[in-house]
């Protein structure tokens, strides 16, 4: 049974994207590996950005360098 942990920074992604991230993941392991979708799960954490760090910082002020 196959278990996918996706992370994604919280910034308003819709219901519909985050159906279109499940089913997508589900096909690539039905596809790739012959896993079978009814026992895979995908799970969708989204973090806070000053909790997701990146080159030593929260992302919010990486991005803001990066920009």
């Amino acid at each position: 049974m196959p278990y996918v942990n996706i992370k994604i920074t919280r910034e308003g992604a819709t219901a519909e994207q985050k159906k279109a991230l499940i089913e997508g993941v589900t096909q690539l392991l039905v596809d790739t590996l012959g896993k079978n979708p009814k026992t895979t799960v995908v799970v969708i954490d989204e973090v806070d950005l000053d909790n997701w760090g990146v080159g030593g910082m929260p992302v919010s002020e990486f991005r803001k360098q990066n920009s």
